[in-house]
């Protein structure tokens, strides 16, 4: 898997830092996943795509960088596909 900072093989960079929003990119440009990144640790609300071009999951981190509050993933006719909601990295409710 390729790191930070890299580029696949035609070029595309495999994620940016601008500020504190980190973007990851699939090979063909398209954005993988969005969100905060504050001393190296994911927080705050996250945005998740698939390489098929629709949005697969919501989810939100704590300071820690750790799953913290809900996490919504979704089918590809935008229907909720899953709901949890997590406390500290663990699954509080379903």
């Amino acid at each position: 898997m390729k790191k930070a900072g890299e580029v696949y093989n035609n070029g595309q960079k495999v994620s940016e830092q601008k500020g504190d929003v980190l973007t990851y990119y699939f090979k063909n440009g398209e954005i993988k996943a969005q969100g905060k990144n504050i001393n190296g640790k994911m927080q705050g609300k996250w945005i998740f795509n698939k390489k098929e071009g629709y949005l697969w999951q919501v989810g939100y981190f704590n300071e820690s960088g750790v799953q913290h509050g809900e996490w919504i993933r979704y089918n590809p006719d935008g229907s909720i596909q899953q709901e949890k909601h997590f406390k500290d990295g663990k699954v509080v409710k379903r």
